[in-house]
């Protein structure tokens, strides 16, 4: 599915920063919340441009789960780095997943401007949403500017989809009370966070030109930069705010092969039947392969690591049409009644990343996949009505 990028559309925020809003940042002693995906259109990286910059000093960075470099699994603590011999940058690193999930105090003195670059993928479990959260507040503690530069929503914010997050169930893959698929881009979702949590966070965005809410990431002209270790392509993208519920579950979401989230299994699995009986269902946009597949061991906690399992590969035929919430609980439903001597939640897992407990006793009780949808439509309705107003692309 993935293409080659259209020419350039989208201008993105760090440009516009840069470029047409320098005097947010002029004379400023700045910290920079930031990893790999902050690049320019260029693939210039941010904090070079930022310290090659004359009308401002960058002072710290800070980086998100998977580090810097983008090079750590998920769930790994990352270390902060201030050492010459292994920092070649000439600022310290400072983790904001490790030791300390928000800036501290100490590490923002002498701090301006706390600026955010991260590339998001619009799917609510993605802890930079946390992250962004935690600097808001970081910075709003110490008495400083915040600034998000926006970027493109990878998989388009005309749609919305899956439960809002209920109170009392907010974790690090939950921050808010928002729905899976969210439809904002970063710099929108900062502005209804402020609203609803930070209202005296001093809070300046710089927004894209070139941006349309119905645009997916290969219509921006850009150039991708996955994410994350397992977020490799705009497929898995797309994919992500339903198969992720996998991870709250007793099989592989693909993790350790080259397909994560792609490729759905167990060694107990027979993928043959299971793929016949989600093609029977004529899901909208995809079709699905059997497919057998061994998960190399990336990290101790990989699921099913060196086992030959079978399962399915999910494949996209309508991107516009599919729908990736809806698909996970049809397969999730099939589970349950087809394989329930092998297949189980984890519950806490599951319960978090769903941000509530009843979807799982609804799988698991066999209710009807439209029963279980029809259940977030008014919630799902009003998040529409009140994001709307945050909206600042047509």
């Amino acid at each position: 599915m993935d293409v080659p990028a259209k020419p350039q559309q989208t201008e993105l925020g760090l440009s516009i920063l840069l470029r047409e809003k320098s005097d947010w940042i002029r004379g400023k002693s700045i910290g920079l919340i930031t990893n790999h995906t902050g690049v320019d259109a260029t693939l210039q990286s941010n904090y070079r441009l930022f310290a090659e910059a004359s009308a401002c000093q960058l002072s710290a960075i800070f980086s998100p789960e998977h580090g810097l470099w983008g090079a750590v699994q998920d769930g790994i603590a990352v270390k902060s780095v201030d050492t010459p011999d292994e920092n070649p940058l000439s600022v310290p690193i400072f983790s904001l997943y490790g030791h300390s999930m928000r800036p501290t105090e100490a590490q923002l003195e002498g701090i301006d401007v706390l600026i955010y670059d991260i590339q998001d993928v619009g799917a609510r479990y993605y802890t930079y949403i946390s992250t962004m959260l935690y600097g808001m507040e970081a910075a709003n503690d110490s008495g400083i500017v915040f600034i998000v530069a926006d970027r493109p929503n990878p998989i388009a914010c005309a749609t919305t989809a899956g439960p809002v997050l209920e109170s009392g169930s907010e974790s690090f893959v939950g921050i808010h009370r928002i729905p899976m698929r969210y439809g904002l881009t970063i710099g929108e979702l900062a502005m209804l966070l402020k609203a609803e949590r930070v209202p005296s966070c001093q809070l300046k965005v710089a927004w894209m030109r070139g941006y349309k809410r119905e645009m997916w990431f290969d219509d921006t002209g850009l150039q991708w930069v996955p994410p994350s270790p397992n977020m490799p392509t705009l497929t898995t993208t797309v994919l992500y705010p339903g198969l992720c519920l996998f991870e709250g579950t007793n099989m592989s979401e693909g993790r350790g092969t080259t397909k994560p989230f792609e490729y759905i299994g167990a060694p107990w699995c027979d993928g043959e039947r299971w793929a016949a009986l989600l093609n029977n269902c004529q899901l909208p946009g995809v079709q699905f392969r059997p497919v057998v597949f061994t998960p190399a061991p990336v990290v101790e906690s990989t699921k099913h690591a060196k086992q030959a399992c079978g399962g399915v590969a999910i494949h996209i035929t309508d991107r516009e049409r599919f729908r990736p919430i809806e698909t996970t609980l049809q397969m999730l439903s099939i589970l349950t009644t087809e394989y329930n001597d092998h297949f189980a939640f984890l519950p806490a897992p599951f319960d978090r990343l769903a941000g509530n407990s009843w979807l799982r006793n609804a799988l698991s009780n066999g209710e009807s996949v439209d029963a279980i949808q029809a259940r977030w439509v008014p919630e799902l309705q009003t998040w529409r009505d009140k994001a709307i107003q945050y909206h600042a692309y047509a």
